[in-house]
């Protein structure tokens, strides 16, 4: 079959694209890879109980917790899979232990961190140089120098913007304002992109990677294959519906050419389309997830904290566009093919979306439950949390907790809920 010919990799014309993501490996098979899975698996947890509400902490607290695991993830991680020698893996560990122990001290002395807010001890200046630090060092592995490097001219400006001549000058701020203000609170590097990602922004991820993993992926790409996949310049028609569908449940343009990408490209190329060609209608079409209801981009959700509206308008708001976008692209591919006479896949050679959809159909339940929460008036968090939870337990574990057939307890469930709803 077709799909069997999948690979767990990035595409070379992705990478070539720059789209390449330090942490899309898989984490690496040794004891520090086992330990960095855990601590991730720990990390997803908490995010998960305080969602839940079944660890209530203060916002500040949760974010700085979702700073550290972070951090702690980000330089030993990124070091292993690129092979770092031993002395950067050592000083990967060393800054990973200073954004944990930021975290835990914001919990530790939270209270006390309260009451002397706009006083702060040396001590609280110390941990808030760590975490700037760490924060702008951790930016700078993942992202390049870019950010960083604009983000520090704006901090050099709020240290020494008095200097400057009229109109860009200001009052002045000493060191000691500047770093209470940027590490403690909740307008500094603790801000709304934070609150955000520590709150809706996680549990969206998660849910999607739930859903890929128990075979949305193969779902969405049987269905494309059985609606284009046959038609002129089917390949490339396919990976833009399966880019599509994938956006459905992931936010990030880089995950959805890590997954749908490592089955298209080659498609593609096997068909007659050029590996650039190839390599760029699957980043166009990758890239439109981020604006494909309902799970869209992080952006997407920061639009709503920002303008205070419910993320549902923002949802709706973008259902045209995005589909505006997706139309444009295969109506692109659509010339290209005809332009150098590309057809399609044999028609018998591809998957049948009745039976697709008769083998996974409650794959899309959880995406309905999800789509139907946020648009009645629910809480992005609460209408992921139940997303995720409905998807871990209809999928992962039911069938293994009751020894019944998975399909038999899929149409329990979901009676069962439908009654008590």
């Amino acid at each position: 079959m077709l799909r069997d010919s999948q690979k767990h990799e990035m595409p070379t014309e992705a990478r070539d694209l720059g789209l390449e993501d330090p942490l899309a490996e898989s984490f690496p098979q040794t004891r520090e890879g086992r330990l960095l899975f855990w601590i991730a698996v720990a990390f997803s947890a908490f995010q998960v109980a305080t969602a839940a509400h079944l660890i209530d902490f203060p916002s500040q607290v949760v974010r700085a917790f979702h700073l550290g695991f972070l951090t702690v993830l980000v330089f030993p991680l990124v070091m292993a899979i690129r092979g770092a020698a031993l002395p950067w893996r050592a000083l990967a560990w060393i800054a990973a232990a200073a954004g944990a122990a930021v975290a835990f001290y914001q919990w530790w002395d939270f209270t006390a961190l309260l009451m002397r807010a706009g006083d702060p001890l040396p001590r609280d200046i110390a941990f808030g140089v760590v975490a700037l630090v760490t924060v702008f060092a951790g930016t700078w592995v993942i992202m390049g120098p870019a950010l960083p490097i604009i983000s520090g001219i704006f901090l050099a400006y709020c240290l020494y913007g008095e200097y400057l001549p009229a109109p860009l000058n200001h009052r002045g701020y000493d060191f000691y304002q500047v770093i209470d203000h940027m590490t403690y609170g909740t307008e500094g590097i603790y801000g709304v992109p934070i609150y955000v990602s520590s709150t809706y922004i996680f549990l969206f991820i998660l849910f999607g990677a739930f859903l890929e993993k128990a075979g949305m992926i193969r779902l969405f790409t049987d269905i494309s294959l059985g609606l284009v996949g046959h038609r002129r310049g089917g390949a490339a028609k396919v990976a833009v519906i399966s880019s599509g569908l994938m956006g459905t449940i992931s936010g990030s343009g880089v995950a959805n050419v890590v997954t749908t990408g490592q089955f298209t490209i080659p498609l593609m190329k096997r068909f007659g389309y050029r590996a650039a060609f190839a390599g760029g209608v699957e980043a166009t079409a990758s890239m439109g997830g981020q604006i494909m209801p309902p799970v869209m981009g992080a952006v997407a959700f920061i639009m709503a904290e920002t303008l205070g509206v419910e993320y549902h308008e923002v949802v709706k708001a973008a259902i045209i566009p995005a589909v505006l976008y997706f139309a444009s692209a295969f109506w692109m591919v659509h010339l290209e093919a005809g332009k150098r006479s590309l057809m399609g896949l044999p028609k018998e050679e591809l998957p049948s979306i009745s039976a697709a959809l008769r083998r996974s159909w409650y794959l899309l339940m959880p995406l309905a439950v999800l789509i139907y929460l946020l648009f009645t008036g629910y809480t992005p968090l609460f209408a992921g949390t139940v997303g995720l939870a409905l998807t871990a337990l209809l999928i992962l574990g039911g069938s293994v907790a009751l020894g019944l057939p998975s399909q038999v307890l899929r149409v329990i469930f979901w009676v069962g809920l439908g009654l008590v709803a």
